[in-house]
């Protein structure tokens, strides 16, 4: 790998066979949104790319949890044409496309992680950092163009940004991207949820994370054994499903999760989840064997030095100088995979199940226990049975209440700290005012998002009278977290 600088930008190359291939490489993601802002990122991917002309050869963006990415291929003179252009759009975005990009983004409906992943990253971070992933936020119409200039000021600049190459600089390449400095990321993201814990939720699919160190090659090793046991199991003995997939999510130095996400045959999602913790338990207790351990490493070692994979490698490296962390190259990665033990991909699996998040469809059940026979308990986000004292309650309409038994139960309680929902069931839910992310205003409603997933729906069809209930959520809320429902989605 050769490093360079132009225009005060990191260049990373390498020799690649094929056409030259250029990404560059902004320390700008998802995870660097709110729920209020969500989707400001791709807008500004779309603002930028709206400038090209017609191009005839490839070239695309995109945008993920820690980056957004302007990418291109053809002749050397195409690619510098291209980054000129993106750089010179980033210095001077045309806000005056904000609605017209923003129907786009609407009917693009992209996402930056698989539902499962999301839903797992939700459950650990709640609606802030990395659980934004589940999020599509108040809708592309929403977005403030005050957040739009906030996000390219603080990020779009050439002090967080690395430009990879799959060849040498072309002759008069420029990057001519603002001044900046870039972001402090020694801050982890928030914990909310440390584990071990499990929870339905309406999903295709199911899966688990762990979180660890991402470059610990025992529990990378402990990961690829468990796919592929599930593989030959769950997919190749029971045919019960078709993919088994995963994700490794960086948070911050020395530290990310591992995902591993299965799809499942309609009626079979419980056996699949029985499954999947049968061989969890089994990696976690008697360990992988060496023939396993050496299958895995070889099949890293093809990917690892294939030809085909040196942009990833350069990916991995931008993205550690983007963030502050540790790159370390092919052949030393390799080294230490080949020298880890079973024991220690045991050891290590079995640490980090100390954090295990599992997530299963609706219906499912989880009765299952951690290697020290402790049950796996069950997530949830319930405050009790009773509404705060003092509360002011407001309840379904009397017609509602008398054509409706669970309508008769359900309470609706607004304090100076927060707003209640007690369910049909019994159970309350509550998101207290200094936790709010986000309220939607429908008409005369609204719906009071939380930090930690919960939400309340404060609204005329829900319950009667409701005038100082939205009194007192307005009065509590900041201004700015408060926004009208998008006009792309459907008021129901």
């Amino acid at each position: 790998m050769n490093r360079e600088v132009i225009d005060g930008v990191p260049v990373l190359w390498a020799e690649a066979p094929g056409p030259l291939e250029a990404v560059l490489m902004v320390g700008c993601g998802v995870r660097d949104e709110t729920l209020r802002t969500a989707g400001v990122t791709h807008l500004v991917e779309h603002l930028a790319m709206s400038t090209l002309p017609r191009l005839h050869h490839e070239h695309n963006a995109s945008v993920d949890l820690a980056t957004t990415q302007f990418t291109c291929s053809g002749r050397p003179e195409q690619v510098t044409a291209f980054l000129a252009a993106v750089c010179e759009a980033l210095a001077d975005l045309p806000l005056d496309r904000i609605d017209r990009e923003a129907g786009v983004l609407a009917a693009e409906e992209g996402r930056v992680a698989d539902p499962v992943t999301a839903e797992l990253l939700s459950g650990r971070y709640g609606v802030q950092g990395p659980g934004l992933a589940a999020y599509t936020g108040p809708g592309a119409d929403r977005i403030p163009v005050e957040a739009v200039r906030d996000t390219v000021s603080r990020h779009f600049h050439r002090g967080n940004a690395v430009l990879l190459l799959t060849g040498p600089p072309p002759a008069g390449l420029r990057l001519p991207l603002p001044d900046g400095v870039r972001p402090d990321r020694t801050a982890a993201p928030e914990v909310l949820l440390p584990g071990p814990a499990w929870w339905q939720e309406d999903l295709p699919g199911l899966g688990l994370t762990l979180r660890g160190d991402l470059d610990d090659p025992a529990l990378l090793l402990a990961f690829t054994v468990l796919s592929e046991r599930l593989r030959r199991t769950v997919r190749h003995e029971h045919g019960l499903s078709y993919d088994v997939g995963g994700d490794n999510v960086f948070t911050g130095p020395g530290s990310g999760e591992r995902t591993v996400c299965l799809d499942a045959r309609d009626g079979q999602e419980q056996r699949v989840a029985e499954l999947l913790w049968q061989e969890v338990l089994k990696v976690a207790r008697d360990g992988v064997t060496d023939a396993e351990l050496a299958d895995e490493v070889e099949g890293l070692r093809e990917a690892l030095l294939d030809p085909r994979a040196v942009l990833g490698g350069l990916g991995e490296a931008a993205g550690a100088l983007l963030f502050d962390d540790v790159f370390q190259e092919a052949e030393p990665r390799l080294a230490a995979l080949g020298e880890t033990t079973p024991e220690e991909v045991r050891a290590a699996f079995a640490a980090a199940l100390e954090t295990v998040l599992v997530v299963v469809p609706c219906g499912v059940e989880l009765d299952v226990r951690l290697p020290d026979g402790r049950p796996l308990p069950k997530h949830s986000c319930i405050v009790g049975r009773e509404l705060p004292a003092g509360a002011q309650v407001f309840r379904p309409s009397l017609t509602d209440r008398l054509l409706s038994s669970a309508a008769r139960r359900v309470r609706l309680g607004v304090d100076a700290h927060g707003v209640w929902l007690r369910g049909p069931d019994g159970e309350v839910h509550g998101v207290p005012f200094a936790e709010v992310v986000g309220v939607e205003m429908r008409g005369p409603g609204r719906v009071v998002f939380g930090r930690s997933t919960c939400s309340v729906p404060v609204l005329p069809d829900f319950f009667a009278g409701i005038g100082p209930a939205v009194a007192a959520i307005d009065a509590a809320v900041p201004a700015a977290l408060r926004y009208p429902a998008s006009a792309f989605r459907p008021a129901d």
